[in-house]
């Protein structure tokens, strides 16, 4: 018998099996050269020439993972930063889930449009074509 604790376990569990997955594939592409296994270009860079708020993001991954912090801060500062923000997002959901309550942080309306102007300032700061901005180029 099935547990309502472990009913409510099964989403985190799969978001842990989703990341260690997308962990593996960013191990084994080695985005950073060609020597590992093709991944997809980013659609925007490839449509427009611009740099995506996420363009680098694969690459930081990379680089975290082998720990270099100031790699990953070039080639993608902002997912940089959010991570820790993401990772404690995540664990206040999964505590939620386990205690069968929600989670205890604010619940803003405002914050999709808050994450959407973020991305959108990024993405055109990071494709200012003059200096210091050149610098946050992926």
């Amino acid at each position: 018998m099935v547990t309502a604790r472990a009913r409510a376990m099964r989403m985190p569990a799969a978001t842990v099996l989703a990341g260690v997955a997308a962990i593996g594939a960013v191990l084994a592409a080695d985005p950073t050269s060609e020597s590992g296994i093709w991944l997809p270009p980013c659609p925007i860079e490839a449509l427009t020439g611009l740099d995506c708020p996420g363009c680098g993001g694969t690459r930081a991954v990379w680089s975290l993972l082998h720990g270099d912090l100031p790699t990953a801060l070039d080639y993608n500062a902002v997912a940089v930063l959010l991570l820790p923000v993401a990772l404690g997002l995540w664990g206040a959901w999964v505590v939620g889930r386990w205690r069968g309550a929600p989670p205890r942080f604010p619940r803003w309306r405002g914050t999709p449009f808050v994450l959407l102007g973020l991305a959108a300032a990024w993405m055109v700061l990071r494709n200012l074509p003059f200096p210091p901005f050149t610098a946050l180029r992926a």
